[in-house]
């Protein structure tokens, strides 16, 4: 990536990650949108907050060399709220991700148009996709986590359930199984 995108992106980077922000919670119900958008109290809005914390520096990360530990960390947050919400499919967990392309390209407009930096663009647009890859990955852990939670607790009640019906038995740990 060349140094003309890079400083293309630093000068545009609050325009930029303000449109994102505005993306990433309009994936929300229309009133839950407003609410993310209007709290800037980290307790009142913990969900919005982690959103604004998390995506200037995911943009500093995709704009560097985008450690992977590093870009993993400040995803995770975002990607793990979503996760939990049954209203949003992976695909639309994720999507927010690849919406940066339209974004910068809306705010480079000119530039791409003088094909100043269309080459080093279609560079960049390939670490967003590596970073939906990555999105991809924490929703997956997520979810799986979800579910097993959920699971596990399925599997209590329905113990607990056999147990109190006396359909079932716990066996005395000092027993053993073969007397």
């Amino acid at each position: 990536m060349s140094i003309q995108l890079v400083n293309l992106l630093e000068q545009k980077k609050t325009t930029i990650v303000k449109k994102w922000f505005d993306l990433v919670v309009e994936t929300y119900q229309p009133d839950t949108s407003q609410f993310l958008k209007s709290r800037k109290d980290a307790f009142a809005n913990p969900v919005g907050n982690c959103i604004s914390q998390n995506l200037g520096p995911l943009f500093d990360e995709l704009i560097s060399k985008m450690n992977y530990e590093t870009t993993r960390s400040f995803l995770f947050p975002i990607i793990r709220v979503r996760a939990v919400q049954p209203t949003f499919s992976s695909s639309q967990a994720i999507a927010f991700v690849f919406s940066l392309k339209e974004i910068i390209r809306e705010n480079l407009k000119k530039e791409i148009r003088e094909k100043q930096v269309a080459d080093d663009l279609l560079l960049f647009e390939s670490k967003i996709d590596g970073l939906g890859l990555i999105a991809f990955d924490i929703f997956m852990e997520c979810r799986e986590k979800v579910y097993s939670i959920k699971a596990n607790e399925e599997r209590k009640r329905t113990f607990s359930a056999f147990e109190r019906a006396g359909l079932i038995t716990e066996i005395p740990a000092n027993r053993s199984s073969l007397s």
